[in-house]
C-alpha cells in the first residue's frame, strides 16, 4: 500500500492555549444547537503550517475540545505518528472540568510510545505516540498544543472544517503560511465564504474559519464524504520528499516524477531473470497471452507484505529484490510484475488509485499525491487488462469491487494519464442460486444448494479458500444466518477466466424451518436471500448514492410432504422503480413448490428527494421476502 498519510491528517486533534479557560470553556456557556446530537464539540481549533523552506513546513495545532460521555471520550484522544522525516517538537496539555476549572496537566512524557507498524507489515520506520484521558466524571474539557517539524512538502495536510458526524464545532480555523515566491495550488470543497488572505514581502497566508457548525446525523446512501463536507487541499509547485525533489502543476507533471524519480530505477532485472521469462513466454505468439503466463508466474511465485520505509512508502523495491525474495507490497509486485513483462517485450502502466469498496477517483483539474493503492494496467487499442498484483488468486485481469469502476492515474515516460478502471454492470454482479429442498412432517428441511457467484460478487467467498473445511462450515452460519442450519459436503469452485465465476455447492440441513400447529403449516419460501429495511428520513438534505448495483437471482423447488395443501399463497408480483426491479412468483405441481425470486438494483446518484421512493421500494421488497405460505394439514 501507498505510505498511510494518516500522521499528517491527524493534526487536527491538536488545541489552543489555555489562557482565560476559567471563564470561556464553562459547558454551559456551549449554545444548545451545538450539543444536538454531539458527544463532543470544538472549542476552539487553530491549525497553522507554516511552509518556511520544501524541506522544513512547521505544523502547529492549537485545540480546546469539551467531551460529553464515553462515546465522545475516544474524540479528545491525541494521536501523533512521526518517523524520520516527521519530528513531535513539543507537546503540552491540559484538563478542565465543567466549570472550566483545570484539573490536570499532561506532557509528552505521559504519552504511549509504540510502533506504528501492523502485523503485515514486513518493514516500517513510523511510530506513534497517543494519549488518551480517563475521566472521572462527564463533562469535562481537554485542552492541547502541540507542534510538528516535517522535512517534506510533497504532502500539505488537508483541512476538514468538522471531522466527524458527532462532534459539532464552535470556531476552527486553518492557515497557510509560504514565502511570496512559492507558487501552491489550492482548492476549496464545499466551503462557504472566502479565505483571509494577507500578503508582505517575507510571506503569504491564507486563512480559512468557520463557526458554530452542528453536529448531524449521516444519512444512509450518502455519498464519499468528500462530495459534502467543507475541506481545503494544498499543494505545492516545488517539493521535496526524502531527499527526492520535484514540482508538477497536473497530473501529467506528477505522473512523469513518479515515473523517472521512484519507479524506473527500480526495474532492473539480472540477465538470468530475463533469461526465465524468455523461456517461460516461448512459443506464444500473443501478447495477452505471454501477460497471462507471467501474471500466474508472479502469482505462483510471491506473496504480499507490506513495505513503508522512508521514500519507500511511495518508492516500490527493486524488481530483482522481489525476484530473489518473493515478496512484496502493492507497490513491488506491480513494479515486478511491470518489469517481467517489459522484458517479454509488453507495455503496462503503473497506475495511482484509491482502492476501497465505496469507489473513490482522482479529479482531472486538481492533481495531489493521492490514492492508497497501486494497480497495473496493459494498454490495447481493443483489449486492455487491468491486473491486482498483490492477490496469489485474482484471476488475470480481474479487478473486483476494491479498484472498479474509478479514475487512476497511470505513471509513464511520457507523463501521468488518468484512465477509467473497467465498470462491473447491474448485470455482471450476479448471484445465481438453486436449491432443492424437502420438507418433512415435522417442518424440518434438507437438501442442496448450488450458487454461482460472478462480477463484484464473485469475491463474495474469497476469504474463504484458504480456512480449513470446518471453519469454513463455521463460516457458512454466519453468511446463511438461519437458525439451526447445518452444512456438510461444502465445495467452493473457482473458473478463472476471461469471465470469473466462484460456484459454491453444499448439502444443508434446518430444524423446524416451517412452523408447526396442530392444523397448519407456515413456510417463509425465501429461504436465503431476504432484503433489509431502510429507515425512512424526513428532511433528507444530501443525494442518493449506491455505490454498487448487483443482480440476484433465486430459485428453490420445495418437495413437501402428502397432506399438506395450501390455503394462503402470497401474490406473484413485480416491483419497478428507476433504482431498479423485484419479481417474486410461487407455482405449486403436484408435490413439487416452485419459488423464483429476482432483485436487480441500479447504481447511481439520485436527488435528495429521490430517497423516499427508494425507501418504499426496498421496504415493499423486504414486505416481499417474508411473506408466508400457509399450509392446511388434511
Amino acid at each position: 500500500m501507498i505510505r498511510n498519510l494518516i500522521f499528517l491528517l491527524v493534526i487536527f486533534l491538536g488545541t489552543p492555549g489555555f489562557s482565560q479557560v476559567q471563564i470561556n470553556y464553562r459547558t454551559d456557556n456551549i449554545p444548545a444547537e451545538l450539543k444536538n446530537r454531539a458527544n463532543a464539540v470544538i472549542r476552539n481549533m487553530e491549525t497553522t503550517v507554516d511552509m518556511r523552506s520544501p524541506e522544513n513546513v512547521i505544523i502547529t495545532v492549537k485545540k480546546v475540545m469539551t467531551i460529553f460521555n464515553d462515546n465522545g471520550n475516544k474524540k479528545g484522544a491525541l494521536v501523533l505518528f512521526y518517523d524520520k522525516n516527521t519530528a513531535i517538537k513539543s507537546v503540552r496539555g491540559q484538563t478542565f472540568n465543567s466549570f472550566g476549572m483545570a484539573t490536570g496537566k499532561f506532557s509528552l512524557s505521559d504519552f504511549i510510545d509504540q510502533s506504528a507498524v501492523d502485523d503485515g507489515t514486513l518493514y516500517g520506520d513510523y511510530r506513534v505516540k497517543a494519549y488518551l484521558f480517563n475521566p472521572i466524571s462527564y463533562p469535562y474539557t481537554i485542552s492541547y498544543e502541540y507542534e510538528i517539524r516535517n522535512k517534506q512538502n510533497l504532502v500539505i495536510p488537508d483541512w476538514y472544517t468538522n471531522p466527524d458526524a458527532d462532534v459539532s464545532v464552535e470556531k476552527s480555523s486553518y492557515t497557510f503560511i509560504s514565502k511570496p515566491e512559492d507558487k501552491v495550488r489550492i482548492k476549496e470543497y464545499n466551503f462557504k465564504g472566502n479565505p483571509e488572505i494577507l500578503k508582505s514581502e517575507k510571506f503569504s497566508s491564507y486563512t480559512w474559519k468557520v463557526q458554530n457548525i452542528s453536529a448531524y446525523k449521516p444519512e444512509p446512501y450518502a455519498p464519499v464524504e468528500d462530495k459534502y463536507l467543507a475541506h481545503v487541499k494544498i499543494a505545492p509547485e516545488q517539493f521535496t520528499y526524502y531527499g527526492h525533489k520535484g514540482s508538477y502543476t497536473n497530473w501529467e507533471e506528477l505522473g512523469k516524477w513518479f515515473y523517472n524519480d521512484l519507479i524506473k530505477t527500480r526495474q532492473k532485472l539480472s540477465p538470468q531473470t530475463i533469461q526465465e521469462v524468455t523461456e517461460l513466454v516461448k512459443g506464444i505468439s500473443d501478447d495477452k497471452e505471454k501477460a497471462r503466463k507471467i501474471y500466474d508466474y508472479v502469482q505462483k511465485k510471491t506473496r504480499y507484505i507490506s513495505v513503508q520505509i522512508g521514500i519507500g512508502g511511495f518508492q516500490p523495491f527493486e524488481a530483482e529484490e522481489v525476484h530473489r525474495s518473493g515478496y512484496g507490497d502493492c507497490k513491488g509486485l506491480v513494479n515486478y510484475t511491470q518489469s517481467l513483462l517489459k522484458a517479454a517485450g509488453i507495455n503496462s502502466y503503473y497506475c495511482l488509485v484509491y482502492g476501497s469498496r465505496t469507489k473513490q477517483s482522482f479529479e482531472p483539474d486538481f492533481a495531489n499525491i493521492e490514492g492508497n493503492h497501486i494497480i497495473l494496467c496493459i494498454p490495447s487499442k481493443t483489449d486492455t487488462t487491468w491486473l491486482e498484483c498483490t492477490s496469489q488468486e485474482s484471476p488475470f485481469g480481474y479487478l473486483g469491487g476494491f479498484t472498479d469502476d474509478r479514475t487512476v492515474l497511470a505513471c509513464t515516460e511520457n507523463g501521468g494519464i488518468l484512465l477509467k478502471t473497467p465498470t462491473l454492470t447491474t448485470q455482471q454482479n450476479l448471484l445465481k442460486r438453486n436449491a432443492e429442498l424437502t420438507i418433512d412432517q415435522e417442518g424440518n428441511v434438507t437438501g442442496k444448494i448450488k450458487t454461482d457467484f460472478s462480477g463484484s460478487q464473485y469475491d463474495n467467498y474469497a476469504y474463504l479458500t484458504h480456512k480449513s473445511y470446518t471453519d469454513q462450515l463455521k463460516a457458512l452460519k454466519d453468511e446463511y444466518d438461519i437458525d439451526n442450519i447445518n452444512f456438510s459436503d461444502f465445495k467452493l469452485v473457482q473458473k478463472k477466466d476471461d469471465n470469473p465465476k466462484a460456484t459454491e455447492t453444499v448439502n444443508l440441513s434446518i430444524q423446524k424451518f416451517a412452523s408447526k400447529t396442530s392444523s397448519r403449516v407456515y413456510l417463509v419460501p425465501n429461504a436465503f436471500n431476504k432484503s433489509g429495511t431502510i429507515s425512512e428520513l424526513k428532511n433528507r438534505t444530501l443525494p442518493l448514492y449506491i455505490n454498487r448495483g448487483y443482480t440476484d437471482e433465486d430459485e428453490i423447488i420445495y418437495t413437501i410432504p402428502e397432506g399438506y395443501t395450501i390455503e394462503i399463497k402470497p401474490k406473484d408480483q413485480e416491483i419497478r422503480s428507476p433504482f431498479g426491479i423485484y419479481a417474486v412468483s410461487i407455482k405449486q405441481n403436484g408435490s413439487k413448490l416452485y419459488y423464483t425470486r429476482k432483485i436487480s438494483i441500479n447504481q447511481g446518484t439520485y436527488a435528495p428527494e429521490k430517497y423516499a421512493e427508494y425507501a418504499t421500494f426496498i421496504n415493499r421488497i423486504n414486505q416481499a421476502d417474508h411473506d408466508k405460505i400457509v399450509f392446511k394439514l388434511n
